[in-house]
């Protein structure tokens, strides 16, 4: 049984997955990260870091995240409990989807999972109470190169599918993109 279905494939390099889990009388059991059979689908690297997330309310919003050359990361994201509307922005300059949203909803119920890309930002808006993720990264925080957008901005016109109830001070101010945002640089 392989640990990961693919789900979709977008020309982006986005992969929404399904984890497969064995159930028998004790509980339940998945794999979070095979590295031969998540590389065959794209994961670029090994695994540097591993966050937990956990958010109390429905609405809430985290993001737009990334991290800037040459600290460029990709991330493994698994809806654990609870379900979210996960998005990611391509900003990788010169992409043919630059500047194009992606969003799609993880679910921890159906084992859900969403592999983005290098040169992403990433965020998302829970859609229950008590929501948690596991993020798996090929890449270090660095906070020297870390940087967002403001998950409001107008020009993206995220389309967030519940009220906005919470966002964090450092999210609520980032800038707005304008004309002289370039993308991301090549250096992945």
């Amino acid at each position: 049984m392989r640990n990961f279905d693919l789900i979709k494939n977008e020309s982006c390099g986005i992969k929404l997955l399904k984890r497969n889990s064995f159930q028998d009388g004790r509980g339940v059991f998945s794999k979070l990260f095979d590295m031969g059979e998540l590389e065959l689908i794209g994961w670029n690297g090994i695994v540097c870091q591993v966050n937990l997330s956990r958010t109390n309310r429905a609405g809430v919003i985290r993001g737009m995240h990334y991290q800037q050359a040459p600290n460029n990361e990709m991330k493994l994201v698994h809806c654990m409990k609870g379900r979210i509307y996960d998005v990611a922005i391509d900003l990788r300059r010169g992409s043919k989807t630059f500047m194009k949203w992606f969003g799609y909803e993880l679910s921890g119920r159906e084992g859900s999972s969403i592999l983005i890309p290098e040169g992403f930002a990433h965020g998302f808006q829970t859609l229950e109470d008590n929501v948690e993720l596991i993020y798996v990264h090929n890449k270090k925080y660095m906070p020297l190169t870390e940087s967002g957008i403001n998950p409001m901005d107008s020009l993206l016109a995220i389309n967030w599918p519940r009220e906005v109830v919470n966002i964090s001070e450092k999210d609520r101010c980032r800038k707005f993109i304008d004309s002289n945002f370039l993308g991301l640089d090549d250096e992945m």
